[in-house]
């Protein structure tokens, strides 16, 4: 999937789209298309990016 995922890099904030009360997650990794985000309120969670357009957060 050729989106804003691909530019994804350990350390960004993102939200999930499906899931706000997951609230603000950190990168940890993006590895073939599978983006491992640490969410405050989920954890670690392993993303597929082909399903899944994940929304950065620029401002806190």
């Amino acid at each position: 999937m050729d989106d804003i995922n691909g530019i994804l890099e350990p350390g960004m904030l993102v939200r999930h789209p499906d899931e706000p009360n997951w609230g603000i997650g950190q990168v940890q990794s993006n590895i073939g298309g599978k983006i491992t985000v640490n969410f405050r309120e989920a954890g670690k969670v392993v993303i597929d990016g082909s399903h899944v357009l994940l929304v950065i957060i620029y401002d806190t």
